[in-house]
């Protein structure tokens, strides 16, 4: 089976790794075979086991969307997830309001980003007009859920108040 992904170019090189070393990983762990065209991002996954074929390629989605490969590669377990926003879904076509939404989930010095990823149990990327999520599936469905009452406009204290809340209901059920 043969998959192809576009990333962005400026990703490519954290893909490959230095020396090939993040993509020999990957393929080995996965026994496919990538090829990337250094000119346009395009990359091409090769394998005969088409669910790691899919799986490959969400990793690499992961790592277009600015994840570190050693993140990205959580995916290889099936119990975790990727999962994107995207922030034009909130600030339509407005940049101020995108690089102001932008600001508010990142936080000073990367305070709120911080603070979801410790409460939720997940990896948090912001990259261009995106947001990727990446942890066990009901983690990432958290966060995702947060990520949205921050992206309207709720008030970071009461976003953590309840995510608390959500996990002790969790935990408590």
């Amino acid at each position: 089976m043969q998959e192809e992904i576009k990333i962005s170019m400026s990703r490519v090189a954290i893909l490959i790794g230095e020396k090939g070393i993040s993509k020999k990983k990957l393929e080995k762990q996965t026994n496919t075979k990538i090829k990337i065209s250094s000119k346009d991002g395009r990359v091409l996954i090769d394998g005969e086991d088409s669910l790691n074929v899919m799986v490959v390629k969400e990793v690499i989605k992961a790592i277009g969307r600015g994840f570190n490969p050693k993140i990205a590669i959580k995916l290889l377990n099936e119990e975790f997830m990727f999962d994107i926003l995207k922030l034009q879904d909130y600030s339509g076509s407005s940049k101020k309001q995108e690089i102001r939404i932008k600001s508010r989930v990142i936080g000073s010095d990367g305070k709120a980003r911080k603070t979801i990823e410790r409460f939720t149990n997940t990896d948090i990327c912001i990259f261009g007009k995106t947001i990727g999520i990446i942890g066990y599936v009901e983690d990432v469905s958290l966060a995702r859920k947060a990520l949205d009452k921050l992206l309207k406009g709720s008030p970071h204290g009461k976003v953590y108040g309840w995510i608390k809340r959500q996990q002790y209901e969790l935990e408590n059920s």
